[in-house]
């Protein structure tokens, strides 16, 4: 079988937490060679520790495929590790493994490039089930997006070089990318298996609330929603003091002071929150001019 042409790049992010990397490494390494003539592997170093980085080396030793090692300085986002070492890669297509885990079979990690060839800018590699917090926070995100292609849980993607550098036109930061890449107005195809994703990272809360407020009307909506029933609670509490009124039986209005007091901080406090957020987010994303911070970089 002749091999492909194009050059291939595969971003791996790499933690202390998984005992599979070196497994998951030769299963990647086993595709890459098998169907591509130049392809070059990225692994970023998040929080991985010296006896993993040491049996990564002898693995890179032993198979004589040159590996590149991006250590991270600090404690960073998945994603700003995930675009450090994007931005190392040189391929005209990349895959981008956000971890080490193998819930799908190798297979279809050739299978998505053969979908990218379909003409095809990005290919989303899904587990076919989805449930918990994924599957509501998807549902909430796509009903408010304007973008081309809903998101869903997945394992990997494969971006080529134009949607790379549409992607970094759009915005010089990506808080979210798989959000940007269906945004982004190229073609979009989704891969399923059968299985579930493995578990993500810690920060998905955080990753959660900013994707929501930076690519979703979802703010504004929900202030919008929370304003009017916070109008109609006030019409409502307007009425019952008219018909109190009419009915000539005034009572203590401690209560419903009380309860007007306490809906209103509740609404005003809410609506204060979100506009936090916002300022906090674009206060992040103009003014910070460093995406990410490495320690140092290993060419093996």
């Amino acid at each position: 079988m002749s091999k492909e042409q194009n050059f291939i790049s595969a971003v791996v992010y790499i933690k202390d937490d998984n005992q599979g990397t070196i497994h998951f490494f030769d299963k990647l390494n086993g595709v890459l060679s098998g169907h591509f003539i130049q392809y070059e592997i990225v692994a970023v170093n998040a929080n991985c520790g010296d006896h993993h980085l040491s049996n990564l080396r002898e693995w890179a030793k032993g198979i004589g495929q040159p590996l590149t090692i991006i250590n991270m300085s600090l404690k960073q986002s998945h994603e700003q590790c995930m675009n450090a070492g994007l931005d190392m890669t040189i391929g005209d297509y990349v895959y981008e493994f956000d971890s080490t885990d193998l819930p799908y079979p190798e297979e279809i990690i050739w299978k998505a490039y053969q979908t990218a060839m379909n003409g095809n800018d990005i290919v989303t590699v899904c587990p076919k089930s989805t449930v918990g917090w994924s599957k509501a926070f998807y549902s909430i995100f796509n009903a408010n997006s304007d973008a081309a292609y809903d998101l869903r849980t997945d394992v990997f993607r494969l971006v080529s070089r134009r949607a790379v550098n549409r992607a970094h036109a759009m915005s010089d930061n990506l808080p979210y990318r798989k959000a940007t890449y269906a945004a982004c107005g190229l073609k979009m195809a989704i891969l399923e298996f059968d299985g579930r994703a493995g578990g993500k990272t810690d920060e998905r809360f955080d990753l959660a609330v900013d994707s929501l407020a930076i690519y979703t009307n979802f703010g504004y909506k929900f202030s919008l929603g929370l304003t009017g029933c916070m109008l109609l609670a006030a019409l409502c509490e307007l009425a019952y003091t008219v018909t109190v009124w009419l009915t000539g039986n005034p009572i203590s209005g401690w209560t419903t002071t009380m309860f007007v007091l306490t809906l209103g901080l509740f609404g005003l406090f809410a609506i204060l929150a979100i506009m936090l957020k916002y300022l906090t987010l674009i206060l992040k994303l103009i003014f910070q001019k460093q995406k990410y911070l490495i320690e140092s970089t290993e060419r093996l």
